[in-house]
C-alpha cells in the first residue's frame, strides 16, 4: 500500500484542487499534514488567527477527521511524520511568498538523502509568479502590461473534487491548544492597546463557496460602485484567497466576464497576481522601498503619539477613522478607504509606509504580504505607481464623494459623528473629535516632501 502526505498550507479546501489530484492519484492512502509554525502562526494577527483555526476545523471535518496537526519546524516534523506512515513522496501546493519560498528550500534540504520526494504542484495563481514575462524576457513592473500579458494565458478550467482514502489522525483536532501557543507582536503594534476584534469572518471551504455565490448575485453593480464602503458591493474574499479556500480559477468561473462589472473584478483579481509577480522578483520590497525616493519621514515622540491616534481611529476626520474602526472591528477594511487611511499616514503625518503596513498585517484578516506592502508603496509614492507626486487624499473630499450620506461614517462612528451640513461647506467642516492635523497645511509639506526627494532621485 502506497502512502504519500499531503502538506497543506495556503490551500485549505478539496475542491479545484490540482496538487490534491495528483497526489491521489498517485497514492492508495493519503495523510493530510498541516505544520503550524509557532512564529508565524504567533504572528498572524488576533483576526487572522482564529479564520485559520475555522478553515483548519472544516477541513478536518471534511477528511472525516483525518488532519495530522504538528507544531514545530516543518523540516523536522515532516520528515519525522514521513518515517511513521511509511511514505516516501510528499505533495504540496508551491509557495510562493519570499518566506513560503525560503521554508520550501530549508525543507527540500532537510529530505536531502533520506529517499523521500517533495512535489510541489500548481500555486494559489492563475500563472505561478514569475511566468509572465516581456517580449524580452523581464518581469513587468507596470500594472497594465502585466495585466494584458497575463490574459494571454488564459484560465485553466477548475479541476472536480478529490475522492481519496485518507489515513485518520491518531488525535483531535484540538482547536484550544492551538489558541494557547504564543501571540508574537511588533513593540510598535504592541505599544497600541488596541480592542481585539468583534465581528469577524468565518473561515472554512464552505463559507466562502457561500460568500463566493453570495457575491456572483451582485457582482454586476461592481464597477459601478465599488468605490462606495457603505454599498455591500465587494467580494470579501480576500482571505478566501490568502487561505485557499478557493482558488482564483473557481471564482473566475463562477463569476465570467459577461458584464462590465465582472469584468472590472477579474481585473482586480490580477492586481493580486502583480503583486505576487514583484515580490517573487523583489523580495526585499516586502519591507522595503521598490523604487527608493528617499522622501523624508518623521520620528520621535511626536510621530509615536500620531501613529497611536492613527491607529485607533482618532484623527478627528471622520472618514478615517470610521475605516480605522472597521479594521479594528472586523479585521477588514473597504479598499477605497484602505487607500485614504495610507495616504493620511504618510502624507499627512508623515509617517514611514512601513508602520502602518505592520498594523494592517496585524489587523487584517486576510494579510497577504505582497498586497499589503506593495498597496502601501503604491500610496506612498515608491512602489509601481507610475506618478505618485500629485496623489495626497483629501479625507473630506474623500467623505463627500464617496460617503455623501455619511452612511459609513455613521455605521462605524455613531451618529455622534454625522454633521447635518457636514459637506455644505468644506471650509467650515467640524468634525466630532478636533483633527491632530490641518490637511491643507501637510498636503502643502508632503508635496513639498515628495519634490525634494524627486531632485535628489535625478
Amino acid at each position: 500500500m502506497v502512502n504519500s502526505l499531503f502538506w497543506f498550507r495556503r490551500d485549505l479546501r478539496l475542491e479545484d484542487h490540482r496538487a490534491l489530484h495528483t497526489a491521489a492519484a498517485m497514492s492508495d492512502q493519503l495523510v493530510a499534514v498541516f505544520v503550524v509554525e509557532p512564529k508565524r502562526f504567533g504572528t498572524a494577527g488576533p483576526a487572522r488567527r482564529p479564520f485559520l483555526l475555522d478553515c483548519l476545523e472544516e477541513l478536518d471535518r471534511s477528511i472525516a477527521g483525518g488532519l495530522h496537526v504538528i507544531v514545530g519546524d516543518p523540516a523536522e516534523k515532516l520528515r519525522e511524520a514521513a518515517a511513521e506512515f511509511g511514505a516516501t513522496k510528499i505533495f504540496a501546493t508551491a509557495e510562493v511568498s519570499p518566506a513560503g519560498a525560503k521554508r520550501d528550500r530549508l525543507v527540500q534540504n532537510a529530505l536531502r538523502g533520506t529517499g523521500i520526494e517533495l512535489s510541489f504542484v500548481d500555486s494559489p495563481y492563475l500563472n505561478l509568479p514569475g511566468r509572465v514575462l516581456s517580449g524580452s524576457d523581464q518581469p513587468y513592473k507596470v500594472f497594465t502590461p502585466y495585466w494584458r500579458a497575463a490574459a494571454l494565458f488564459g484560465v485553466e478550467p477548475p479541476v472536480e473534487r478529490v475522492e481519496t482514502t485518507w489515513v485518520p489522525s491518531r488525535s483531535p483536532f484540538d482547536r484550544a491548544a492551538l489558541e494557547r501557543l504564543e501571540v508574537i507582536v511588533d513593540p510598535r503594534v504592541a505599544a497600541v492597546e488596541a480592542p481585539g476584534p468583534t465581528s469577524l469572518l468565518r473561515g472554512g471551504e464552505r463559507l466562502a463557496l457561500e460568500r463566493l455565490a453570495s457575491f456572483a448575485d451582485r457582482v454586476d453593480r461592481y464597477d459601478e460602485e465599488r468605490n462606495f464602503p457603505a454599498k455591500d458591493v465587494t467580494s470579501r474574499l480576500s482571505a478566501d484567497l490568502h487561505f485557499g479556500t478557493l482558488h482564483p480559477r473557481t471564482i473566475i468561473q463562477e463569476i465570467g466576464f459577461s458584464t462590465k462589472g465582472r469584468a472590472a473584478f477579474i481585473r482586480q483579481l490580477y492586481w493580486r497576481e502583480f503583486y505576487a509577480d514583484i515580490a517573487h522578483f523583489n523580495p526585499q520590497t516586502l519591507w522595503e522601498d521598490l523604487n527608493p525616493n528617499f522622501i523624508a519621514t518623521d520620528h520621535g515622540d511626536e510621530a509615536e503619539r500620531r501613529f497611536v491616534a492613527w491607529a485607533l481611529g482618532e484623527t478627528g476626520y471622520p472618514l478615517v477613522d470610521a475605516a480605522m474602526q472597521q479594521l479594528l472591528h472586523e479585521g477588514y477594511m473597504h479598499n477605497r478607504v484602505r487607500m485614504l487611511t495610507a495616504s493620511f499616514l504618510v502624507k499627512d503625518l508623515h509617517l514611514p509606509w512601513q508602520w502602518g503596513a505592520k498594523w494592517f498585517l496585524h489587523r487584517l484578516v486576510d494579510g497577504d504580504s505582497a498586497n499589503n506592502a506593495h498597496g502601501w508603496q503604491w500610496t506612498a509614492g515608491v512602489g509601481t505607481d507610475a506618478s505618485p507626486y500629485n496623489r495626497v487624499f483629501n479625507p473630506d473630499l474623500q467623505a463627500e464623494r464617496f460617503d455623501a450620506e455619511q452612511i459609513y461614517i455613521r455605521t462605524w462612528l455613531g451618529e455622534q459623528a454625522a454633521q447635518p451640513s457636514m459637506f455644505s461647506s468644506l471650509d467650515q467642516l467640524s468634525a466630532p473629535r478636533s483633527p491632530i492635523v490641518d490637511h491643507a497645511a501637510e498636503r502643502l509639506e508632503a508635496l513639498r516632501r515628495l519634490g525634494e526627494a524627486k531632485e535628489r532621485g535625478r
